[in-house]
């Protein structure tokens, strides 16, 4: 054991994880006893076989690295893992019935906010529709410095109601919703109903109004207040679309709503 520590000690380091952005996650996977491991700098070895390990407690602990070597075979696997956490959109964002029927539980969330809340089940997704088309990860695209330097985001609008950093936090402390995450469609659709529910009692915006109700959460209450939208065309066309979206999605819950409170569905025979 004397002979291997001198062997490589010029050529290994013990290297903290938390120094290494990123790498905490990645060794934990395969090393969970210690926040601390041997990783080798040089090859010493002409065959590359694994090291020994040292006895415990008296170097890291070492589950057999190859010197000069980064675990790679590691890493797929935790890729694997990670990308499994993202969720994909609807295949028919347009359709409310597929929607509700590919997504297991997000009907019995957005009837949960609108019964908390007030806001129709077809306001709140058609308002989401059109913040993030249903995509968790979803933010607004960086800008461009000298027209090809990706830069910053406009805005730190997040997840699948696109909420700013700012007005999530006044949502959490309103509600004590305390860890919720807008890439999460039970928090998200929460928020929607919450923020029309404000809209509502401050504003007076019928919450069946997809319409304003789009305008008041796109401009906020002040902006709503001095009617800020009227100076934008786009804005206007866009809570049009809000609008028909929602009289679409309520025409289709029509025809699946019995089924999906039933907790089952034959949608679409």
């Amino acid at each position: 054991m004397a002979e291997w520590q001198s062997g490589y000690a010029a050529a290994c380091k013990a290297v903290d994880l938390g120094s290494i952005p990123g790498s905490a996650s990645i060794f934990t996977f395969w090393n969970s006893v210690n926040s601390r491991q041997l990783i080798c700098s040089t090859r010493h070895d002409s065959d590359m076989t694994p090291l020994p390990c040292p006895k415990p407690g008296s170097r890291p602990d070492c589950p057999g690295i190859r010197p000069g070597r980064f675990p790679w075979r590691f890493l797929l696997p935790l890729a694997v893992l990670l990308g499994g956490c993202a969720s994909a959109p609807p295949s028919d964002i347009n359709n409310i019935c597929t929607i509700f029927k590919e997504k297991k539980g997000w009907y019995r969330s957005a009837k949960a906010s609108e019964k908390r809340w007030g806001t129709p089940v077809h306001v709140q997704m058609a308002i989401i529709r059109q913040e993030s088309a249903f995509r968790d990860d979803a933010q607004p695209p960086r800008g461009r410095l000298l027209g090809f330097i990706p830069w910053r985001r406009p805005s730190s609008a997040h997840g699948y109601p696109q909420a700013k950093d700012d007005t999530w936090d006044w949502y959490i402390r309103k509600t004590g919703n305390w860890g919720a995450d807008r890439d999460d469609f039970a928090d998200a659709v929460d928020f929607v109903g919450w923020y029309t529910a404000m809209s509502h009692d401050k504003l007076g915006i019928s919450k069946w109004d997809a319409r304003h109700q789009y305008l008041a959460y796109h401009e906020g209450e002040g902006g709503y207040l001095t009617r800020s939208y009227r100076r934008k065309g786009w804005l206007l066309k866009v809570a049009d679309q809000v609008d028909r979206q929602a009289r679409a999605y309520a025409r289709q819950l029509k025809r699946c709503e019995k089924d999906l409170d039933s907790g089952w569905s034959l949608w679409p025979f």
